[in-house]
């Protein structure tokens, strides 16, 4: 057997889109707007949520740290995604691609678990309303909210650790447009066993098992919706959930179209363009569901635009 070449690798390569010059320059302005509305979108939420009392609530916190959630995201990638789409040099330090590794795992793994305390949040407002202020109360929400930050940080930090530990004997070129975990491993020349573990143990607990918690919640909130007596309540019921459940909806197809899906032997890149829409287009998308499905949402961003119009 020939010795293992331990050539360390300072930085990798992105390979991206480079064999598709065309569709560089249709990405770029393509995405560059949406990354825009993304960051208008999201922070317009955060800003109207802290400055309107009235949205002072559970809901709207878990909002906000979404919002959040989603700026730091798309952050994590898409401005040096924008640089190398028109750029020849589309390399990443092994420091800048590890940061950007775990980023977006942690990003992306604490949003699983935002939509569910959101569902739960959701459950105790529609079938607990007398008892929702005592049992969502704002020290509980900081709690969740904090844990789950936390928690996905810390679990993001220990795979990206185990992942860039491995000895990559010089292949350096990743055939993703950012350093996706899955494909930074294919370029290790060891057994990365451990690592793969790791993800599926947590591509298990923050995938199926967040999605059951909410679709238990929904359930209950349907039967309790349905025994309101009024059409006027069981709209408002609907109302509020309307937003949070098309979020959940477009998050988690998107997810499990791309990771449960088949794997074909050759990156194909129908599925890069469909990686980048998606993890660009849920962020973008997300405040306007909340903002168009929500009347209160709408009416407090009047309010707030009219107080600072009013103070100009």
């Amino acid at each position: 057997m020939e010795p293992v070449n331990s050539t360390e690798v300072s930085e990798f390569f992105l390979k991206g889109f480079s064999g598709y010059p065309a569709l560089e320059h249709l990405l770029f302005p393509l995405c560059s707007v949406m990354y825009l509305v993304t960051l208008l979108g999201n922070t317009g939420i955060v800003a109207v949520s802290m400055l309107e009392a009235r949205l002072h609530t559970p809901m709207y916190f878990f909002l906000g740290n979404l919002s959040i959630l989603d700026i730091c995201y798309t952050s994590t990638f898409v401005p040096l995604m924008l640089i190398h789409l028109l750029s020849a040099q589309k390399t990443i330090s092994f420091l800048g691609c590890a940061l950007q590794m775990c980023l977006s795992l942690s990003t992306g793994s604490t949003e699983c678990l935002l939509l569910a305390i959101m569902a739960y949040d959701r459950y105790l407002a529609i079938c607990r309303p007398l008892r929702y202020p005592m049992l969502m109360s704002r020290q509980l929400c900081c709690v969740l909210a904090g844990a789950a930050w936390v928690l996905c940080l810390f679990k993001s930090v220990t795979e990206t650790v185990i992942a860039m530990r491995l000895p990559f004997c010089g292949h350096r070129v990743v055939s993703h447009f950012t350093c996706e975990i899955l494909a930074v491993l294919k370029l290790a020349c060891a057994d990365t066993s451990i690592s793969e573990v790791f993800l599926l143990v947590g591509a298990v607990l923050l995938l199926p098992v967040p999605l059951a918690f909410i679709c238990l919640s929904y359930v209950l909130i349907l039967a309790t919706t349905l025994r309101v007596p009024s059409a006027a309540g069981r709209r408002k019921a609907f109302s509020t959930c309307s937003a949070h459940l098309a979020v959940v909806m477009l998050f988690y197809s998107t997810v499990i179209f791309m990771y449960m899906k088949p794997k074909s032997k050759e990156a194909r890149v129908s599925d890069e363009v469909f990686t980048v829409l998606y993890a660009v287009v849920t962020p973008m998308l997300n405040p306007i569901n909340y903002s168009l499905r929500n009347k209160e949402a709408k009416e407090a961003a009047r309010k707030v635009w009219g107080r600072m119009q009013a103070s100009r």
